[in-house]
């Protein structure tokens, strides 16, 4: 038994970072034959797998015709950041309240650890890592296990996105990407004052922001996946 889990979750580990990555085009019919051969996996464990990622949001199934890789729109886009601004707020307003004053303090401590490099970092994928490391920290303060659930898989699944918007900003602004520390702070100083409605207001104008750029970075989106980059 611990066997045949540990081969589903390998099988499942695979998939999904492929699904993240857009490995599979949008949309795309999955074939499960050429997978199973190239993952080294029997039928029960692909498809155990390949039900996991339609749970999670990543494929999608239709009856009679199999799995399908998920759509890449604006509109998927701006929904995944609707539900980011929902659970986000939800756990500010939760940590407002709960948290106690040494947890607050370590995550100012890790805010002022991580400024010298955010002001530095040229990588997007190192910026995003200290974004998403801030945000599920705040999200962890809320007490709630299931809010910090929903923000991982919503990360995961907006990812691709996020580091194309973030490339395209530091082509256009050089390394620094101006006013993302500062909105960080105004969400850190709602907190720490337990002012969860200016806390809640910097959070959703943070997350909004970056959710106008949707389109655009969906469009290059596109051209990265069915125009090969040389």
């Amino acid at each position: 038994m611990a066997k045949r889990e540990s081969n589903v979750d390998r099988v499942y580990q695979a998939l999904r970072q492929m699904a993240a990555d857009f490995a599979f085009m949008p949309d795309q019919r999955i074939n499960e034959s050429e997978l199973s051969k190239a993952l080294g996996a029997s039928r029960t464990p692909l498809r155990e797998a390949l039900n996991r990622l339609v749970a999670e949001g990543f494929l999608t199934f239709q009856n009679n015709r199999g799995f399908f890789c998920r759509s890449l729109t604006p509109k998927y886009i701006l929904d995944l950041y609707q539900a980011r601004v929902a659970v986000e707020c939800e756990a500010l307003r939760l940590a407002c309240r709960r948290a106690d004053d040494q947890e607050i303090a370590a995550l100012g401590d890790y805010l002022e650890q991580i400024e010298p490099d955010y002001e530095s970092a040229s990588d997007p994928a190192e910026l995003l890592a200290m974004d998403e490391t801030f945000h599920l920290r705040l999200v962890q303060l809320s007490g709630n296990g299931e809010l910090e659930r929903l923000l991982r898989n919503l990360n995961d699944r907006i990812r691709y996105i996020r580091l194309i918007d973030l490339k395209r900003m530091r082509d256009k602004m050089g390394a620094r990407v101006p006013g993302e520390l500062s909105a960080h702070r105004r969400i850190f100083l709602g907190l720490s004052g337990r002012d969860s409605a200016a806390a809640e207001a910097a959070m959703r104008g943070h997350i909004e922001k970056r959710r106008e750029a949707a389109t655009e970075a969906v469009r290059i989106a596109f051209s990265q996946l069915y125009v090969p980059q040389d």
